[in-house]
């Protein structure tokens, strides 16, 4: 009897032992199939983003007119970053793929920089257009290799799995068709060194090097990274979200989201960085309707979106419209100086006064509270340094960085000459005329000086 209860109690478990593993293969295996189904859909996706890239920036180089050639060039912003974020979702942690993210980066940076500015006062130079030319040729080259990768895939019917166990093996991988594949895509984009990209995109890469040794503060995961963004861009919770991380290899580390906000029908992509989520850079997509604010009006917007977010004491410098677009420049004011390098970009729609664009990297790589000397130098002696011909309108003190990058405090006049208005420093311990600079035609915010 006891014999019989013992076989059936053995019976009953090794039944449920093997149901248990049964479960728990199948749990494996779906988390599994789930995991690939991810990788596939991402490199699939990256290859759909680089042939638009690719055509989009040849159909640039065609274009004549502002109104043409703005949108298209924050369209191939637009698709460097959904790459961009293609290539995060991949397994390539422990690959070096940086040059090729570095590529898309430095694209997305120069199309964004030329796209928001006004290129009926400053037109596409030929050296941009030569660097368009080369970065068309360019991503063809990337889009053909990928194609191959494609084919590959699809035709062995490869698995990123693979790739995923081959790149955390302790050995080194060997023959993996998607590695291999990768690896020539990188070194192919490394020789690309020529591509002269512009003084400001190469600027910019100096401040993403800096900017994470100037943030502070815990960092924080995806899930709170997610909900910091829609707090602070006050979008519902429902909202559909995408987040990745930046390589390793990146110059900072940050958080990329996209966003699709139901409620304006827009789309949303930004940068955060990990400590703190603070947001890096911000652009919204959407159609603006009719203009309903005055530039006046958008400015206060700008101006209480900042205060809203902790961002104190910044005063505008410079402001412009176009379309029905403002677009504005805050500095921070210390005491009675203007701190340059402590800048925050704002873009406002002026049919409902929505922040669409936001850039901060400036504010973030460069803020602190300065020790300010007094001038060694008087106004006066300053103002000898300036053109007499100048009609000077407004003058005042203000810190900008001269051409070793060191920041200097200088004498700030601003004048006219010839129905034209320029902006003057003078170096207060030197008396060097540090820079002068031409306003292209923006309204200038002379309270600050």
């Amino acid at each position: 009897m006891i014999r019989s209860i013992l076989i059936g109690a053995l019976a009953i478990g090794v039944v449920g032992t093997s149901y248990w593993g049964y479960k728990e293969h199948q749990e494996k295996n779906a988390v599994l199939i789930n995991a690939e189904n991810t990788y596939q859909r991402a490199f699939h996706d990256l290859n759909f983003h680089m042939d638009a890239l690719e055509e989009k920036i040849g159909s640039t180089l065609a274009m004549n007119s502002r109104s043409s050639l703005s949108p298209a060039l924050a369209e191939v912003w637009r698709l460097t970053s959904e790459a961009q974020n293609d290539v995060g979702q991949l397994p390539l942690t422990l690959m070096p793929f940086n040059k090729t993210e570095e590529f898309l980066s430095n694209i997305g940076s120069f199309s964004y920089r030329v796209a928001v500015r006004d290129l009926d006062e400053k037109p596409l130079s030929e050296d941009e257009y030569e660097t368009l030319k080369k970065l068309h040729n360019h991503s063809n080259d990337v889009k053909n290799e990928l194609r191959k990768v494609q084919a590959m895939v699809i035709d062995h019917n490869l698995r990123w799995m693979d790739v995923e166990l081959a790149l955390a093996s302790e050995s080194e991988p060997q023959d993996n068709t998607i590695i291999d594949g990768f690896k020539t895509v990188d070194k192919q984009v490394e020789g690309y060194s020529e591509v002269n990209w512009g003084p400001e995109v190469n600027q910019l890469n100096e401040k993403k090097q800096n900017l994470s040794k100037n943030i502070e503060g815990e960092e924080l995961s995806e899930k709170e990274a997610k909900q910091h963004v829609l707090d602070f861009l006050d979008i519902d919770k429902n909202a559909s979200i995408d987040i990745t991380t930046t390589g390793k290899d990146s110059k900072y580390q940050a958080y990329s989201l996209s966003i699709e906000n139901p409620e304006n029908k827009s789309s949303v992509n930004l940068d955060v960085t990990k400590k703190g989520a603070k947001p890096i850079w911000i652009l919204m997509d959407r159609k603006i309707g009719k203009q309903k604010l005055s530039l006046n009006e958008a400015a206060n917007k700008a101006t209480n979106f900042l205060k809203e977010h902790d961002i104190t004491n910044m005063e505008i410098s410079e402001s412009s419209q176009y379309e029905r677009m403002g677009v504005f420049t805050f500095v921070y004011q210390q005491g009675d100086v203007t701190i340059y390098p402590d800048a925050v970009h704002i873009k406002v729609a002026l049919d409902n006064g929505d922040i669409t664009g936001y850039e901060s990297i400036e504010y973030l790589t460069n803020h602190h509270e300065r020790k300010v000397t007094e001038p060694t130098i008087s106004r006066n002696e300053a103002l000898e340094q300036v053109n007499p011909n100048v009609q000077i309108m407004e003058e005042g003190l203000g810190v900008i960085k001269n051409d070793l990058g060191e920041e200097v405090l200088c004498y700030e006049f601003m004048g006219t000459i010839e129905n034209e208005t320029y902006r003057i420093f003078v170096n207060a311990d030197t008396g060097r005329e540090e820079r002068v600079e031409k306003m292209d035609g923006t309204e200038m915010n002379y309270d600050t000086m």
